[in-house]
């Protein structure tokens, strides 16, 4: 059933819970998703970021689908634009019914940032959708910072109360886009914003943290943990596996359902990981 972002969000950070948030890219993906969550007995973020609506040309398509794909579910669903730096995209993710959305106004300068991720926030806010903001950019996002980047916990708490915006993305050592699974988060660093900050704290980049890292984020005060890089390596994996023991299949419904299949029982794992259930 598709349910307020923020609804799941903070009662998982409440609990001391995970949630995961996954990226959509194609329908397939969207129906992976809630049904590792129905295995898992757990909630799940489905999350279109802008560079899919490139790829797609358009939100609506996809975003209609993916919230047509939570309607049905018997998971508690939420769906999310992620990494939004067009505030025309974020009107229409509202418009449409997006649950939450992300203003990425990370390559701004400080008060810039402020400036514009407030009045999207009191847009969003308006009608019922709460807001993820970035503060410092996570590694990997077009090499514009290093897997070293931190977010200074002070500097975190004011940007909140600045803002208003209801989740925090922080950068503590992850990196997008990582195909190897050894990026090195700093506990200790999560522990001080959490305490800091007094809005769930989220983790980008975390295809690249391996399983234990990603139990030990959540345990230091993490709660929405996106992964989309590692579904993608899973879902390629079994779309290839299939081919090359099928060569003669044409049919994309067979090869897709396989790449489906294996994202559901990887993310029906990755909501054991992060103690979402």
């Amino acid at each position: 059933m598709l349910t307020p972002t923020d609804e799941i969000v903070s009662a998982a950070a409440a609990r001391g819970r995970g949630v995961g948030a996954f990226n959509v890219i194609q329908l397939e993906h969207a129906e992976a998703l809630v049904a590792g969550a129905e295995r898992a007995g757990a909630p799940v973020v489905l999350q279109i970021s802008e560079n899919a609506v490139r790829y797609h040309g358009a939100l609506a398509p996809i975003g209609l689908a993916t919230l047509e794909v939570a309607r049905r579910s018997t998971a508690r669903v939420a769906v999310h634009l992620d990494h939004a730096e067009s505030t025309e995209l974020v009107a229409e993710a509202v418009a449409l019914g997006f649950t939450s959305v992300m203003f990425d106004g990370s390559k701004l300068d400080y008060a810039e940032n402020v400036r514009v991720t407030a009045e999207v926030v009191r847009r969003c806010h308006s009608a019922g959708v709460s807001v993820e903001a970035e503060l410092g950019e996570v590694g990997g996002k077009d090499g514009v910072h290093a897997a070293g980047a931190r977010t200074d916990p002070a500097e975190a708490a004011r940007f909140v109360a600045d803002t208003g915006v209801d989740a925090l993305a922080v950068a503590v050592g992850s990196s997008h886009a990582m195909l190897t699974k050894d990026a090195a988060l700093d506990f200790g660093l999560i522990g001080e914003l959490s305490g800091a900050v007094p809005v769930p704290l989220v983790l980008h980049g975390s295809s690249g943290v391996p399983d234990e890292g990603l139990t030990l984020a959540v345990d230091s005060g993490m709660t929405k943990i996106n992964i989309a890089t590692q579904l993608n390596k899973v879902f390629t994996a079994a779309v290839r596996e299939f081919l090359a023991a099928n060569p003669g299949v044409v049919d994309t419904r067979k090869y897709l359902a396989a790449g489906r299949e294996a994202v559901a029982a990887e993310v029906c794992r990755l909501l054991g990981v992060l103690r979402a259930a």
